[in-house]
């Protein structure tokens, strides 16, 4: 909940009673603020009566109330299904449903603009529940079955309809899956119509939703609803590091909002030179080392000294440009100079003061032999301390001899 008037207080959260429909977005999965609610019609004008009914994890689709109910934003109305019914939630009425149809190319006369029923009663809410509580353990154990069939495919996510006759599995695959054998299984395990629904990474993400790397709820699950192509160009426009584990998302492809201002990025390089042209003065030739968009600032070096760096600003370079089309060439880039920087290379012969870097381990090497030379004469001393002496025995001489 996103409004402070749905928080809990003293132990009861009261919620602002709109249903899921409040001003602030945040009760209800890719919601819709009706802009229009507040307007009245023209007079002689009929309201729209076609109807965006939300479902589970943001599935809109679009019913006619043919019955002329008294229907409002948040409702839960039962309405015709293939076969059977459903429930769903009214996420928008009037003339902005008449918009949202022609964006998403329906007709008003189309097969796929439906009836609503009735409004939902306590029975159907049970019957939803109960339905409901039953998808985690059947896609669990749909799972179990794919793999055991050896099927290469993802089972995402299972929507069972609102009357437990059909249930909708949603999958990914990279390519093309002979389920037949598995839609068996499963019809005649869970005793439901199985309806397989192939999706990509990005309609996963949508439906599992999450958080992004800015901190925010993914776009996918809380507005956007087209999916463009993003392509490696955009991040090369807004000059970002081609680093896949920080350019991918959460589906494993490139974040859609890298699109979101490369038209301005794209618009904002046309000022700036090309990256291969060069810059001719009487001291020398510079070519292009870095941009800033944001600045307007160019970085240029000579090709003598590649590492030193002139700042320049943008205006600058292209009068030179244009001086050098007109085979004019001015004394130098340090006049229109705005910073030089030098790139200092580290030196490693001589960090310390010393020449040796391999002083320290010698003298920890001495150091250690002595220790080792003290050990070993402390050890034999220790050693000749305890020994016990031993008397040799003296060896008998014959009885001749002793004589």
């Amino acid at each position: 909940m996103g409004c402070t008037s749905c928080s809990t207080t003293s132990g009861n959260a009261p919620g602002c009673q709109s249903k899921g429909s409040c001003s602030t977005g945040n009760c209800g999965k890719m919601p819709v603020f009706n802009w229009l609610s507040n307007m009245s019609l023209p007079l002689g004008q009929v309201p729209f009566d076609i109807y965006e009914i939300r479902f589970k994890n943001g599935r809109k689709e679009f019913f006619k109330n043919k019955k002329s109910l008294n229907i409002h934003m948040g409702d839960t109305v039962a309405v015709e299904s293939s076969p059977g019914h459903d429930i769903g939630v009214v996420s928008l009425k009037g003339e902005l449903v008449r918009l949202q149809m022609r964006k998403k190319n329906v007709e008003l006369t189309s097969e796929k603009v439906k009836t609503i029923y009735r409004h939902a009663s306590e029975n159907d809410l049970e019957k939803w529940s109960l339905a409901r509580s039953r998808e985690q353990k059947t896609m669990h154990r749909s799972r179990e079955l794919a793999s055991q069939l050896g099927l290469d495919m993802k089972i995402g996510d299972v929507e069972f309809q609102a009357d437990n006759i059909k249930a909708i599995f949603y999958y990914t695959s990279n390519g093309r899956v002979d389920f037949r054998e598995l839609i068996k299984q499963m019809a005649s395990e869970f005793n439901v119509r199985i309806e397989m629904c192939q999706i990509g990474v990005r309609q996963e993400a949508q439906r599992m939703g999450g958080i992004g790397s800015c901190g925010r709820e993914l776009c996918c699950s809380t507005w956007l609803n087209d999916f463009r192509s993003v392509s490696t160009s955009a991040a090369r426009y807004q000059q970002l590091s081609l680093n896949p584990q920080k350019l991918a998302g959460q589906c494993g492809k490139l974040k859609c909002c890298l699109n979101y201002e490369l038209d301005m990025y794209v618009e904002a390089i046309k000022d700036f030179p090309n990256s291969k042209l060069k810059l001719k003065t009487k001291k020398g030739t510079a070519f292009l080392q870095k941009t800033d968009i944001f600045r307007r600032k160019v970085w240029y070096s000579y090709t003598s000294e590649p590492s030193v760096f002139i700042e320049l600003n943008l205006d600058d370079v292209q009068e030179i440009i244009r001086q050098n089309k007109e085979e004019k060439f001015p004394e130098s880039l340090e006049m229109y100079v705005v910073k030089v920087y030098k790139v200092v290379e580290p030196d490693y012969e001589n960090v310390v003061g010393q020449d040796s870097i391999t002083r320290f381990d010698k003298g920890k090497s001495l150091k250690k032999n002595k220790k080792s030379r003290s050990k070993s004469h402390s050890s034999n001393q220790s050693k000749n301390r305890y020994k016990p002496k031993t008397h040799k025995k003296k060896k008998l001489l014959p009885s001749s001899q002793n004589r």
